[in-house]
């Protein structure tokens, strides 16, 4: 038994919970459909929390889980010694110690806090990293520990659960490109728009924050040095409008495209380049009590093959069409 995270939390049906405390999201102004995917954080060593304390048990309830590990352990067959003394101790400092007779005579006032582990996070260690036996608080009161639930941390979960859109961007041409030639690049307005999770907490505590991404850029990685960008940082900003470039229009032909890029060199005899396009996004919360800062900001990209091939090749091609 490991008496120092005696809280496990859980998923079902897009809700973490732990007992008393629940975890809930509204994804309902989230990201949907299949081509949707998380936001990596970028330069930053911000990560979500791996683990915190929430209001898990009434005194009851505290009592009746304490009760029965006490016993589970002193009566398992060849049960160490050792193991039989914490669960001991662990017990007289609820019981007798302390606090008396596990605070029952205070139920309905508060709730016995512990520790949760969050399940999204994969190094195990980061995960136990919150330590501390289970402690009193009152209802409606945020203990003065630190990792203790708060609207910062239900920020950070709800921007786990952030989804945006893939980035495929549409290209004209659509299908070969043409050395020297622009390709114009745009995105259509009604993919990009701000996005949301609201994350609550119930149980002895209620609070919640809500993480909200809006992206802001496209980024061009054309997949290759021999390109030129447009513009030259291959950063498209987004319109007010949500959209990102415009579509070639005819007459367009020698202008330069207020996104995308040119080809110098074709894939000929080569694997095709691997073009990828990748959004950025503000992030930002705002929580109960009206607590709420900027979050590092996110990116999601993804990658498209393209073909490119030479100019010469174009002209044969038209040459022997009207032959």
């Amino acid at each position: 038994m490991d008496i120092t995270t005696p809280a496990k939390g859980g998923r079902k049906d897009d809700t973490l919970y732990a007992q008393a405390a629940k975890i809930s999201y509204d994804t309902s102004k989230n990201g949907s459909g299949r081509s949707t995917g998380g936001l990596t954080v970028s330069g930053s060593n911000w990560t979500p929390p791996p683990c915190w304390y929430a209001p898990l048990w009434n005194p009851k309830e505290f009592a009746k889980k304490t009760e029965k590990e006490y016993k589970e352990t002193l009566n398992y067959p060849g049960q160490a010694n050792y193991a039989k003394r914490a669960v001991d101790e662990y017990r007289r400092e609820y019981k007798d110690g302390k606090y008396k007779n596990y605070n029952k005579d205070k139920q309905g006032k508060g709730m016995w806090w512990a520790a949760v582990e969050n399940p999204a996070e994969p190094d195990v260690l980061k995960r136990g990293s919150c330590d501390r036996l289970p402690f009193w608080a009152d209802n409606g009161k945020t203990p003065n520990v630190e990792n203790a639930i708060d609207p910062e941390i239900l920020a950070g979960l709800a921007y786990q659960q952030i989804k945006v859109p893939e980035s495929r961007i549409e290209l004209n041409p659509d299908d070969r490109q043409t050395v020297n030639l622009a390709t114009w690049a745009w995105l259509d307005r009604a993919t990009f728009k701000p996005i949301s999770v609201t994350a609550s907490v119930t149980g002895g505590l209620n609070i919640q924050a809500t993480t909200t991404a809006t992206p802001v850029a496209l980024k061009l990685d054309a997949g290759t040095k021999d390109v030129e960008l447009h513009p030259s940082s291959g950063e498209c900003p987004i319109g007010k409008d949500g959209s990102i470039g415009r579509p070639y229009s005819k007459g367009n032909a020698e202008r330069t495209p207020p996104c995308g890029l040119t080809y110098l060199r074709a894939t000929s005899g080569t694997a095709p380049y691997k073009l990828r396009a990748t959004i950025s996004w503000k992030v930002e919360w705002k929580g109960t009590g009206g607590t709420g800062e900027r979050l590092p900001d996110g990116a999601f990209g993804t990658d498209q093959e393209v073909t490119v091939q030479e100019a010469q090749a174009v002209v044969g091609s038209r040459s022997g069409t009207g032959s």
